[in-house]
């Protein structure tokens, strides 16, 4: 353990009650929370303990493999990246593995990408690990799907899931194979609402910004809406079961809509009229439409380009974009750009959204969100990391509001708005300007008849 960490108490009781829990579980804990520390002391624990001889991590994306080795290296240990080349890695592992056998090595570290995980590479090595082997998956909601899930090591008995959002959206059996194999939800779950109050993250504004839509895209809202309530109400009167085609076709329906709200017009004509009095900040984020589907991709690239341009080139904003195609050392060096405040802000789509560090931003201006709560969570929780300097955060959210519909369809948007607004609704209350946030949303909850929540 490093000599300058001290675990907070909440930290100290998951490590606590995941021994309790026989070497199994999983640690939901708010971005930012520092779950990977919590997880190193576990796996330190265990070393103190039984000798544990190799440690495991399996981690969504590249740049998290390199994070997770800057925090293994505070404790002393030199891990394996095993990522993208396999020459590169796996004589490596397979020389450390002999070692440890032989009992000329002690100790073994590999990170790993989720990708890495499923190849005939690294699978034809797991039989090798010894029984003292801790595996972590982090961003672990990404290992429920099945095929990861399917790759996952059965002969390593310890086990540790990280993640701030555990439950997988709209898959109720990838979430409980995801517990199946790693184990229950352990207490203390920390909360963002914990996690301000116990200085974790930092306090925020929080201003939403209404947007309508235009008169094409209303028609276009209004038919999808239409046919999602068919949707629903199939799977109700059937009771259909998950994974049923008929519930893919509700899946692909929420999507399209979900795109349809991202990608809307009149988010970039608020962005301009925010912007043109904001010309002088810096450290700013601006999140695009997702582009995850293929579908997606053309209008979220499309989005990415008109903010990059209007920031850019109308505004003189100094800006970068960030997407999965930025590679790792350009992300490196936009990072210390961002951060000295060379770079005012940086235009970005998804893959912001998990595990990465950059503390220094201090706005964020949310053009899409997806519906899925992670989402939400992990963008939030990404903006209120606390930096030297950073006494509170800014976020503008933009929230499109639903066109007028018809009294059926008028009852479908209620209860898909209904799960949406309280999400906002919780995020306004733990702002500093809660008061003045709650109003914004107030227009939107007399106009749909849920003053309740």
């Amino acid at each position: 353990m490093p000599l300058s960490l001290q675990l907070r108490g909440y930290q100290r009781q998951a490590v606590n009650n995941w021994f309790t829990n026989n070497g199994r579980g999983t640690l939901k804990m708010a971005t930012g929370s520092g779950k990977t520390i919590t997880a190193l002391a576990i796996a330190w624990e265990l070393y103190k303990q039984i000798n544990l001889q190799v440690l495991l991590v399996v981690c969504p994306y590249r740049h998290l493999v390199t994070q997770w080795a800057r925090e293994c290296e505070k404790f002393n240990l030199q891990p394996i990246l095993a990522f993208e080349n396999l020459r590169s890695w796996q004589s490596q592992l397979s020389t450390q593995l002999y070692n440890l056998r032989s009992g000329s090595q002690r100790f073994l570290t590999i990170i790993t990408t989720n990708s890495t995980l499923i190849g005939d590479g690294f699978q034809s090595q797991l039989k090798y690990f010894p029984e003292k082997t801790l595996i972590i998956g982090d961003e672990a909601h990404n290992l429920g799907a099945p095929r990861l899930e399917e790759s996952l090591p059965r002969r390593v008995g310890l086990r540790l899931a990280l993640s701030a959002t555990p439950e997988r959206y709209f898959d109720e059996g990838g979430t409980q194979s995801l517990f199946d194999y790693f184990g229950p939800v352990l207490q203390p779950e920390f909360t963002l609402r914990d996690a301000i109050t116990q200085g974790a993250l930092v306090h925020y504004l929080y201003y939403p910004i209404p947007v309508e839509l235009t008169e094409t895209e209303s028609r276009a809202y209004a038919k999808l809406t239409e046919k999602i309530g068919r949707a629903l109400v199939y799977r109700e009167r059937d009771n259909v079961a998950l994974g049923d085609d008929n519930h893919e076709d509700l899946k692909a329906l929420l999507m399209q809509r979900a795109r349809l709200i991202g990608a809307a017009e009149n988010k970039l004509n608020a962005l301009r009229e925010l912007m043109t009095t904001r010309r002088e900040t810096t450290h700013t984020l601006f999140y695009c439409s997702d582009g995850s589907q293929e579908v997606g991709q053309r209008s979220s690239l499309r989005q990415l380009k008109a903010v990059a341009k209007i920031l850019g080139v109308d505004l003189g904003y100094k800006v970068s974009t960030y997407t999965a195609q930025t590679t790792l050392e350009e992300r490196e060096i936009l990072r210390r750009q961002f951060e000295s405040g060379e770079l005012q802000g940086l235009v970005a789509i998804r893959c912001l959204d998990e595990g990465v560090d950059i503390p220094a931003i201090q706005t964020a201006v949310i053009l899409a969100s997806s519906g899925n709560p992670r989402q939400f969570i992990q963008r939030r929780g990404r903006v209120l990391r606390p930096s030297p300097g950073k006494e509170r955060a800014t976020i503008f959210d933009m929230i499109v509001l639903p066109p007028d519909l018809d009294r059926n369809t008028l009852e479908v948007e209620r209860n898909l708005l209904r799960k949406e607004l309280l999400r906002f609704v919780e995020f306004a209350d733990l702002a500093d300007n809660a008061g003045e946030a709650r109003m914004k949303l107030w227009n939107l909850q007399k106009r749909y008849g849920l003053l309740d929540i």
